[in-house]
């Protein structure tokens, strides 16, 4: 039984003196009308109504449950009221996963400025390296940096973002510079965990794909750490251009293969359904597209201006 449809129907036979008086304002048929409060009357275990050939009045059950039934649908009416309102006006609170490095880096300065824009929108933002479950642990959206599968989720990309293998001048004037893919073999790489090539580097180069097996003294899920050691000369990283474009420009690391090409990867958005997406979501993803478009990496890219 639709309880709500019900009581709405109940409601429209007291407005209205009658069953086909019902009928014809609700768009039902009688039969509907019939049906739905035989099952209401079942359901509360009271007769609402008192029937005759010629009139239908209100049992004293019925008024006193007439006026409950008013009571909770205009609160129905005006809760999906508040909920349209909502969705189509940004409001309330967005709960967002974002990875650690990408946030420190880049999304300091866009929560700020969503914020000045929408700001009836609380921003919780929980920031992580791991793929958290959107649905199980209550996020509306998560920021991902990478390749996006096959998924249930709805993944926006927002950017597309380009990996660089670098080392500092220190480790390769001591171990040598790699000139081919399969040089790395015999070198100490730092691979990223939480990424698909956490085990092999692959490149292209000619229209010709190849992957190379990588050993190495440490791997991390966080590529700022990598980047650390990196600096400090323990091994060769391959990091995207946020994480080491200006370390790149400055010369404190160097680009590595650069004839050879990585896979491309980028920015993704991603929340758990396209249908009735909230304004908070939408406008919050917009803003990210707006903000990380389609030159985003030129501009975070080694030799690029600040």
């Amino acid at each position: 039984m639709d309880l709500f449809q019900a009581m709405r129907v109940f409601a429209k036979i007291a407005e209205t003196g009658s069953l086909s008086g019902a009928a014809r304002a609700l768009d039902i048929s009688n039969p509907s009308v019939t049906r739905h409060i035989s099952e209401l009357e079942s359901y509360v275990n009271a007769r609402l109504f008192n029937r005759s050939t010629r009139r239908l009045s209100l049992t004293e059950t019925g008024v006193v449950y007439l006026e409950r039934c008013k009571r909770i649908l205009a609160d129905v009416d005006d809760s999906a009221l508040l909920a349209g309102m909502n969705a189509s006006s940004p409001s309330g609170t967005l709960k967002i996963s974002a990875p650690v490095s990408f946030s420190v880096n880049q999304l300091a300065t866009v929560f700020p400025k969503y914020s000045q824009r929408y700001p009836k929108v609380c921003l919780d933002v929980s920031l992580s390296d791991r793929v958290v479950d959107l649905v199980e642990e209550g996020y509306d959206l998560a920021i991902r940096i990478g390749f996006i599968g096959d998924s249930s989720l709805v993944a926006r990309r927002v950017a597309p973002l380009k990996g660089h293998v670098c080392a500092s001048p220190a480790y390769l004037e001591k171990y040598g510079i790699p000139r081919e893919p399969q040089d790395l073999g015999q070198h100490v790489c730092l691979p990223y965990t939480n990424g698909p090539m956490r085990d092999e580097w692959r490149f292209a180069r000619e229209g010709k794909a190849l992957s190379v097996r990588i050993n190495g003294s440490m791997k991390s899920n966080n590529g700022d750490l990598l980047r650390g050691a990196a600096l400090a000369g323990m091994g060769i990283i391959m990091q995207p251009s946020f994480i080491v474009g200006d370390d790149i420009r400055r010369g404190t690391l160097v680009p590595l293969l650069t004839d050879y090409q990585l896979p491309e990867f980028g920015i993704y958005a991603v929340y758990p359904s396209r249908l009735h997406v909230s304004a908070k979501v939408r406008t919050f993803v917009d803003y990210l597209v707006e903000t990380f478009d389609a030159d985003a990496d030129a501009r975070l890219a080694p030799g690029s201006a600040d």
